[in-house]
């Protein structure tokens, strides 16, 4: 099996997978915490180089303040539990997102975690948080403007330097669980290119078999490019 370099992933049902079995939407979300350990561990063992997830996005602060300090205290509790499995099988974290407009709690978490787990060199998490995709666009040409980058300067590759995801490649595949079909404004740029795979199956039911399938998926395409599949066959 091809294993693809990079995964993003979009972790969607937490709340439906919890309403389905009358429980709270802090139950789904806290389930949907031991799916991703388990995805994060299965990527590794696989040879994933970069992971990516979509954990928590700009348009999430709309959400009920309950809901919101749970999300947030499962990320710091996820962090704190898993800061040594990290470091041991050598996975670096990095945080997608605009870090200073988080609580204090979190902000601190996350910048100990990304200083403890900087030199791992196998894989590479990252947590999209308050993360948009628009906004990281939109960030990047500032930043151009800012540096009085003249307009024919500006390539791919110089505009890329500029995003949350410099110096990793774009994702070979996107999974989006629940059986919603939509990007929601999630790596818009980097995913010009990218496979995707929707599945109706709930996060905290997408299990390490489940990441399999889409792998296998995938595998099962061919990535053309714009090229034509004769001339990626060599005829």
């Amino acid at each position: 099996m091809h294993i693809p370099t990079h995964i993003a992933i979009i972790m969607d049902g937490n709340g439906r997978w919890a309403k389905q079995r009358g429980l709270q939407r802090s139950d789904g979300h806290r389930a949907g915490t031991e799916a991703a350990r388990a995805v994060v561990t299965r990527c590794r063992e696989l040879g994933v180089r970069h992971l990516t997830l979509y954990t928590f996005s700009k348009e999430n602060w709309s959400r009920p303040k309950d809901e919101v300090r749970t999300l947030f205290d499962l990320l710091t509790t996820f962090l704190k539990r898993e800061e040594k499995s990290l470091k041991e099988q050598g996975i670096r974290l990095q945080v997608l997102g605009e870090i200073d407009d988080m609580p204090l709690a979190v902000r601190q978490v996350l910048r100990h975690v990304i200083r403890q787990t900087a030199d791992c060199g196998e894989m590479t998490l990252n947590l999209a948080l308050n993360y948009s995709g628009r906004e990281e666009i939109l960030r990047a040409a500032r930043a151009l403007a800012a540096k009085g980058v003249s307009p024919e300067a500006i390539t791919e590759e110089v505009f890329a330097n500029e995003l949350w995801t410099a110096g990793q490649p774009d994702p070979d595949l996107v999974i989006r669980t629940s059986g919603e079909l939509r990007l929601s404004n999630y790596l818009l740029f980097q995913s010009a290119y990218s496979e995707f795979y929707f599945t109706d199956i709930y996060w905290p039911d997408f299990t390490p078999t489940e990441l399999e399938k889409a792998i296998a998926d995938l595998n099962g395409r061919q990535r053309r490019f714009g090229k034509t599949g004769d001339q990626l066959d060599g005829a």
